[in-house]
């Protein structure tokens, strides 16, 4: 077996036997009776390709044969595609060691998952609670930033034997002595790769060297880029990659649809797609905490019913908000990439991308937040037309194929309701229990010396459902494939002194990333990063003039972490015409209204305006989210 890094060149373990769309069934798949029956109470009848995938590695010849399998003893690397029931399949891989009990006297926690947001803590807490609810001493406690710390202490205090945390939170209860690792077994990073995004690099490295050498390190992602990669070859042993699907498959109860829309135009289709889909779960993604709450303001005051859903809110407000997403209460959520990680609904059949995303693994995660457990989804991008040429790198990136056409005009969204409406009617009419006896002879009654079409027409024109507003207009835009155009050379913004890195979209860089590594090897602030070019093989960026030169200092350096990656200040005219500009902003202020610069009818990134941000520079810090947090590492 192979000891590279690279998880395709590792040896593979694919469910034996098993059809790899559906799995086994429960009664087959050599399940102990525990955990058949809570999965039967779930509704499954079958174990997913990862689950399937999961077990044969874990149990081999089955629960209780005696004999170990070939992976006893070995970290796993779990890969497949979001909503095919990874955190399942995590609990799979744990019931070995869960089933076998607890030592006598033994108090600490044996098993921790540590995973990047709120919301997916609970929901891995919650999905472990009814698989192992048969299971004799295998309590489960979850400790996050957004809680009572003080409470946390006391659910510590109950001895559970499994905690699942996010990595700041669970530090923080490291250091204070709250929380002990000397019993654990296995450690459990989900969503590795959003971790190590969200900037948790540090917090997770201090948490792993606090554990017992002697144990069972396993990573769970839907993508497994360098950066997660370089993490696992450093604190795992023997890994077996373990293949739900094979790593960049896209998952094909997805459709995929891009619409060409003039920032201007963005809100107007997005008020035509959900007309199109009412009554449909719905997400949407925007970039900023701010747009998600302007746009689900006022989503509202045209008639939808909306919710935000952002990391700025209170952990009670996200908890009331996801719960009444789930029972149907509300049916659209407005959300960020980060909040958007812990939302795991089975039946969202659509998900709008109103600001693009930044890579192929976040348009990845972004999608496949449809189309879970096997049901069919759709994905629909509102690309501006000067970000097309990146998007369709992106969807290369993700090998996904997606179809560019026009976004809905309002006369096709009042025919395809006008329609809809008239099959219900045929549908109606065509049903065994038809009208009651009454409502017969009062249609006697209506139709006595009148002339019947016209009845007809006026109880159809009465009966046809009233949308929540008028469809909007939205221009056609040219759906031909950009060409690259030149443009003039130029050089940084005044005040600032561009660098380069050998660091592009095609070795799987992102904004945020750039601006992490910046940040953490060259010792800067958020606010002195300005712009960030994305380019195929290399990118640049901006830094303030005052600490350049410092800057230059320090990165001259090699990086113990990322030893390949070079920094250099920029001594050319400026970016190439492949490259495709993102545009940092500051964050947004108390102020309400144009920012400064802006003409009173200039486009702005709140309000009407949610397209992507303008190309041009300004003066400030990026607008990112999380930023970097003032003591080192954001919250958990």
């Amino acid at each position: 077996m192979s000891e590279s890094g690279d998880p395709d060149s590792r040896e593979s373990a694919q469910p034996a036997g098993v059809d790899p769309a559906e799995g086994s069934a429960l009664s087959r798949a050599g399940l102990p009776d525990s955990l058949a029956h809570a999965m039967e109470r779930r509704g499954f009848e079958s174990l997913t390709s990862v689950q399937s995938a999961v077990w044969n590695a874990v149990w081999g010849t089955g629960w209780g044969s005696g004999r170990e399998s070939p992976s006893e003893g070995r970290d796993l690397r779990i890969s497949s595609q979001t909503g095919s029931g990874k955190t399942v399949a995590i609990g799979l891989a744990l019931a070995r060691h869960l089933e076998s009990g607890r030592a006598p006297g033994a108090r600490r926690p044996s098993v921790l998952v540590l995973v990047p947001t709120r919301e997916l803590a609970m929901q891995v807490r919650d999905e472990l609670r009814w698989l192992f609810a048969e299971l004799r001493d295998t309590g489960i406690e979850v400790v996050m930033g957004g809680t009572s710390i003080g409470a946390e202490r006391r659910a510590l205090s109950r001895s559970p034997r499994i905690v699942v945390g996010t990595p700041g939170r669970t530090l923080d209860h490291l250091k204070a002595g709250a929380l002990s690792l000397e019993d654990v077994v296995h450690v459990v990073l989900d969503e590795s790769d959003r971790m190590l995004d969200l900037g948790f690099r540090e917090d997770l490295e201090a948490i792993l060297e606090r554990l017992p050498a002697e144990r069972r390190t396993h990573l769970v992602s839907a993508t497994f880029p360098e950066d997660v990669r370089q993490l696992a070859d450093r604190f795992q042993r023997d890994a077996l990659h373990v293949e739900g699907t094979r790593l960049g498959v896209a998952n094909a109860d997805i459709q995929h649809d891009a619409h060409v829309v003039a920032p201007r135009q963005v809100y107007a289709a997005l008020v035509n797609l959900l007309l199109l889909h009412a009554g449909a779960r719905c997400l949407i993604f925007v970039e900023r905490r701010v747009d998600a709450s302007s746009l689900a303001e006022k989503l509202s005051g045209d008639g939808f019913p909306v919710q935000p859903f952002s990391g700025e809110l209170p952990q009670a407000q996200r908890t009331r908000t996801l719960a009444a997403f789930r029972d149907g209460t509300i049916r659209t959520l407005v959300s960020t990439d980060v909040a958007a990680r812990g939302i795991d609904v089975p039946d969202i059949e659509l998900v709008i991308h109103v600001d693009p995303p930044g890579d192929a693994e976040s348009y990845t995660h972004r999608s496949g937040r449809t189309g879970r457990a096997g049901r069919a989804g759709r994905s629909v991008l509102l690309v501006p037309p000067r970000a097309r040429r990146h998007v369709e790198r992106l969807l290369r990136t993700a090998r996904i194929d997606a179809a560019f056409s026009p976004a809905p005009s309002a006369a096709k969204v009042r025919k395809l309701l006008r329609k809809r409406f008239r099959q219900e009617i045929h549908q109606r009419l065509g049903e065994e229990q038809g009208p009651s006896q009454t409502q017969i002879d009062y249609a006697k009654q209506l139709l006595d010396g009148r002339d019947a079409s016209t009845v007809v027409a006026t109880l159809l024109d009465l009966a046809q459902p009233v949308p929540p507003r008028e469809p909007m207009e939205v221009e056609s835009r040219d759906l031909e494939p950009t060409r690259p155009t030149r443009r003039a050379p130029r050089g940084p913004a005044t005040g600032f002194v561009r660098f380069r890195i050998n660091w592009g979209e095609s070795n799987g860089a992102a904004i945020n990333r750039i601006l992490g590594h910046v940040c953490r090897r060259g010792q800067l602030r958020g606010h002195q990063v300005g712009s960030i070019e994305i380019g195929p093989e290399a990118s640049s960026f901006d830094v303030d003039a005052s600490v350049a030169d410092r800057f230059e200092k320090l990165v001259r350096r090699p990086d113990a972490r990322d030893p390949h990656l070079r920094i250099v200040r920029d001594t050319s005219a400026g970016p190439g015409s492949e490259r495709h500009r993102f545009r940092l902003e500051p964050r947004p202020g108390p102020r309400s209204g144009p920012r400064p610069g802006t003409s009173p009818g200039a486009s702005t990134r709140s309000g009407l305006e949610l397209g992507p941000p303008k190309a041009k520079k300004a003066r400030g810090g990026p607008k990112l989210h999380p930023r970097p947090h003032p003591k080192g590492r954001p919250k958990g």
